[in-house]
């Protein structure tokens, strides 16, 4: 059976989750890769962008290097990046055949559509010298946490997967933190109460804890700011480089700040047009650092997954919205139509069905989850998506 058949084959969520599953299928893997320097991303925001950014200038470095993220916009292949493209399908159809051969039927057939494809990754990056791990949904009990790692990335905390993660602040950042090893890097977080929760798990590890300064003064100021002109970065995005930087320094990884400018961040408050923005962003997390972000008042093409407060996601990104339009995306999790239409009400935006029509004169951001960027893509249907 070919990978693409295996994987949908697969649920994408289950109502309980077997923690020891994949635990025992790496157990059975790990004799026969190896496994290069890692790092290891977790966090409620900016994962994507700061794993990414990392990747590339150690790669423009001349290291070989894989970044696993999730979920992808249009194609699997894009959670699997090595060496500055998306992996291509003859590599990964190699990797599972030998993946499915190591586990046997049983076991394969067991694992969830994640912790599948992140062994699956573990072989496609077995020969690199860097390896850039991005958590799923947690950290502690993620599927990525199954490796060691030279080096943990806590990126900013906030509320999100409540269901799955706690109901407070403290236990979000404690189920995520308790993933981290022998050194971390704390990202600038919104709530004081994670620094404190990282201090004292790091101290209960044994863990050295390095907190990033907002702004990372083994950097040319001036060189960072031609970036960031020329690319029409966010703060969120400026914020999340000076951690990347400051990883790469801690492993003594060398690096030129200026390739970046070669780097796309696709979905990342991209520019997809001259009056077009998409972010794959989706909390209230989020929206403030979008909400900061916007110079101009846009239309905000929307749609939310029903575990996420969108409802507060709108409050937060009123001051800049002149009106809503609602996309249909297809997903098993999507919030209904109602509930969507009543917290616009709510707020007191006003709104429309997106019909496919984008004004020259008017200004858009896509928002509001993987799949909203996904769906505004295929209805669109442009060719300006980067490779």
């Amino acid at each position: 059976m070919n990978l693409n058949v295996f994987l949908e084959s697969k649920p994408l969520y289950y109502k309980e989750i077997d923690h020891k599953r994949v635990h025992s299928a790496y157990g059975l893997l790990k004799p026969h890769i190896k496994r290069p320097t890692t790092i290891h991303i977790v966090g409620t925001n900016g994962k994507g962008s700061t794993g990414r950014i990392l990747a590339h200038l150690a790669y423009r470095n001349s290291l070989s290097v894989g970044h696993y993220s999730s979920p992808h916009i249009l194609h699997f292949n894009e959670r699997i990046w090595l060496n500055g493209q998306d992996v291509k399908d003859e590599v990964l159809e190699i990797a599972h055949q030998r993946l499915f051969t190591i586990l046997g039927q049983e076991i394969a057939d067991a694992l969830s559509y994640f912790e599948y494809t992140t062994l699956l990754a573990f072989i496609v990056f077995e020969n690199c010298d860097l390896m850039v791990l991005e958590a799923g949904l947690g950290g502690e009990f993620d599927a990525t946490n199954v490796c060691d790692k030279e080096l943990s990335i806590i990126t900013p905390i906030g509320l999100d997967h409540q269901a799955f993660l706690g109901e407070t602040i403290e236990e979000i950042a404690g189920t995520k933190i308790r993933s981290i090893q022998k050194k971390v890097l704390l990202a600038p977080q919104v709530y004081d109460e994670v620094v404190e929760v990282a201090q004292n798990i790091a101290n209960d590890v044994g863990a050295d804890l390095c907190v990033c300064p907002r702004v990372n003064t083994q950097v040319d100021p001036y060189e960072l700011q031609k970036i960031v002109e020329a690319k029409d970065w966010a703060d969120y995005l400026i914020s999340n480089a000076v951690v990347a930087m400051m990883a790469l320094d801690i492993l003594n990884i060398p690096y030129d700040i200026n390739v970046l400018m070669d780097l796309e961040l696709f979905g990342r408050f991209y520019p997809f047009t001259k009056n077009i923005h998409i972010d794959v962003g989706h909390n209230p997390l989020a929206a403030r650092a979008i909400e900061k972000a916007l110079e101009k008042k846009i239309v905000l093409i929307y749609n939310s997954l029903d575990d996420k407060n969108y409802e507060e996601v709108l409050r937060i990104l009123k001051p800049k919205v002149k009106r809503v339009e609602i996309i249909k995306i297809d997903s098993q999790r999507a919030t209904t139509l109602e509930l969507i239409e009543k917290a616009l009400e709510t707020v007191g935006l006003d709104y429309s069905t997106f019909e496919n029509k984008i004004e020259e004169d008017e200004n858009y951001l896509v928002f509001g989850s993987f799949y909203v960027v996904e769906a505004f893509l295929k209805q669109r249907k442009e060719s300006n998506v980067p490779k």
